[in-house]
């Protein structure tokens, strides 16, 4: 089981190892774990060994946490915004002295609903982060507008009106949809709830990664053996920097080699590795890979994958494609949207490349630890791309 050869990008990180700031306190962490564990229709979701794949790829094992089950909104996502929004909406009622310390099932049962309803979130997104925001505000009591640039796909539009959201269209690309809905929010008194960070702005993305983290603490609870390589998808990075945090954690500064597999078109974290600092990338950002097409890193993402991330990898689209349908053929069948298979896409190509398979460290002995970030997310899109 193998996909076609495809030209990648791979890059070294020059900066991995040497010290940096704590980006994601481990209190933090402690507290979303705890809070998130006990909502109604937490699970575990499953991490799945792919032993056909290894063998192809000549590694020891590789291990697929699948993400398309999470809480029914189908991606990781449903475990950062929605934790995001229940932790700002409890800060804002206490600033606003109606409920020092509301719960979780306070504001589920409508306790504040009156004053929950006057609170408006608002986020940009390129499908998941928004229907997490809006499953969120729904599920806690609060308003909700979201964001999404022209290339967002009306399948995913209509999976976050579902949620009660109203949907705001901005010609553009995801980051033009970031400056309307910070630009709206501003003039309107509303709450930005979103997974970028910048400066002047990071508490409430960083509860996003603190969420984020309790999916990579599952897949060391459930794996066999520590891994020796995870490849993890870039976007602004919130998800790769809070694998790489929890990973830490977990097994120290020996712990796994951190791989950062970003569209080809939108690398911004590789563009980043390569001047040494935070820097966007500009065009269109026209990838199949719609959750990844973020052209400017996140800042708290940023900091730790400066020096946490081992290497950056850019892959073409047409290797989603080939991931997405390897997935669905095989058995039994794993359902994978074209956001999910970017880091096996990386993974396959490096392996079998001599040099990059030297350069990263993989072998016979290599433990490959993946996240299946996102199932069918646009069904129909789904159904076309792996028939």
């Amino acid at each position: 089981m193998s996909i076609p050869n495809r030209p990648f990008r791979l890059i070294l990180n020059r900066h991995h190892g040497t010290p940096g700031v704590v980006v994601l306190p481990e209190g933090g962490f402690r507290r979303a774990r705890e809070e998130i564990a006990g909502w109604e229709g937490y699970a575990s979701t499953p991490l799945v060994p792919l032993e056909e794949v290894a063998k192809a790829a000549r590694l020891g094992a590789v291990h697929w946490k699948d993400e398309g089950g999470r809480f029914g909104l189908g991606s990781f996502k449903a475990l950062g915004g929605a934790y995001a929004v229940m932790r700002l909406l409890q800060a804002e009622l206490a600033k606003r002295g109606v409920a020092n310390a509301a719960t979780a099932a306070e504001l589920t049962d409508g306790t504040h609903r009156e004053a929950t309803r006057a609170i408006t979130i608002t986020c940009a997104t390129d499908g998941n982060h928004g229907r997490s925001v809006a499953w969120g505000a729904q599920r806690f009591g609060a308003t909700c507008v979201i964001f999404v640039h022209e290339g967002v796909s009306q399948g995913r539009r209509d999976a976050i009106a579902r949620y009660g959201a109203e949907i705001r269209v901005v010609p553009g690309t995801y980051d033009d949809a970031v400056r309307a809905a910070r630009g709206e929010a501003a003039e309107r008194g509303w709450f930005v709830v979103s997974d970028t960070s910048y400066a002047g702005y990071t508490e409430v993305p960083r509860d996003v990664m603190q969420g984020y983290r309790l999916i990579a603490e599952e897949a060391a609870e459930s794996i066999p053996a520590p891994p020796t390589h995870v490849f993890i998808q870039g976007g602004v990075g919130g998800l790769a920097a809070a694998v790489s945090v929890q990973m830490r954690a977990r097994y120290g500064l020996d712990g796994p080699r951190i791989v950062v597999v970003e569209p080809e078109r939108a690398a911004c974290l590789m563009a980043s590795a390569e001047a040494g600092e935070a820097t966007a990338v500009e065009g269109e950002l026209d990838t199949l890979m719609a959750g990844l097409a973020c052209g400017e890193p996140s800042l708290l993402a940023w900091q730790e994958l400066e020096r946490a991330g081992f290497a950056f990898m850019a892959v073409p689209d047409a290797s989603a494609v080939d991931c997405m349908r390897l997935l669905a053929r095989r058995q039994p069948p794993l359902v994978a949207g074209e956001s999910a298979v970017a880091g096996l896409a990386g993974m396959l190509l490096a392996a079998r490349e001599p040099f990059a398979r030297a350069a990263l460290g993989l072998n016979e002995a290599s433990r490959i630890l993946l996240f299946g970030t996102e199932g069918a997310t646009d069904p129909a899109l789904y159904a076309k791309l792996t028939a």
